[in-house]
């Protein structure tokens, strides 16, 4: 592979491909074209009533890009981890140049869970995310669909389908159905950043009056 840029990052994702390492230590980085694809319809978030009790409930506060690098290391601070050095550094270029985002749940003054991601058109493609206290990585990811649907997205990709995401509403879909979404995606803009009230008791109140 070619030295990676954050060009060349973002044209691998254009073309519906992601790059990862095997682990932190392996200086190795290629890219993954799954054959199944995971994805977030954003109209299908599944809010339980425990969590949007925990949601009402909470004293979590979210912010957007104020922690982009802590919440990257978050990500990588467990015993297997695909993100090494080099992925570390080109997230951090990527988000400096306003295509890596970072949603934050904070508790007071401690980041206690997040996810990031790639923004390309309408397109989120979701990267990673941690979680340090009990509902900290569902309340991140409702509001991070919320976002996305308030910023004009069309596609959340979360690249694989596991069982804690399909509990929250996600999917898999084939391969050529998931280059079909992106090419869509692709043809117009989006806004992450897009201010709007992102509390979680905005959140869970937006979607229980939707569902």
């Amino acid at each position: 592979m070619p030295d990676l840029t954050p060009e060349l990052l973002l044209h691998g994702y254009s073309m519906g491909i992601f790059p990862m390492a095997e682990h932190r230590d392996d200086p190795e980085i290629f890219w993954v074209d799954p054959r199944r694809r995971g994805i977030f319809p954003l109209d299908g978030f599944h809010i339980s009533r425990s969590l949007a009790r925990a949601m009402r409930r909470t004293r979590f506060t979210i912010n957007i890009d104020t922690a982009f690098k802590d919440v990257v290391s978050g990500c990588a601070d467990r015993a297997d981890t695909w993100i090494n050095a080099e992925i570390f550094a080109l997230y951090a270029k990527l988000h400096a140049q306003g295509h890596a985002h970072a949603l934050e749940v904070w508790e007071g003054d401690v980041l206690v869970g997040g996810v990031y991601g790639v923004t390309l058109g309408r397109a989120f493609f979701g990267e990673s995310m941690f979680s340090r206290r009990d509902n900290a990585s569902k309340i991140a990811l409702a509001c991070l669909v919320d976002r996305l649907n308030r910023g004009g997205f069309t596609l959340f990709d979360t690249q694989f389908l596991t069982p804690h995401l399909a509990s929250l509403g996600a999917q898999e879909i084939t391969r050529a159905a998931y280059h079909a979404r992106l090419e869509m995606a692709l043809m117009k803009n989006a806004d992450f950043t897009a201010p709007h009230a992102a509390t979680p008791q905005d959140v869970e109140q937006r979607m229980t009056q939707i569902s």
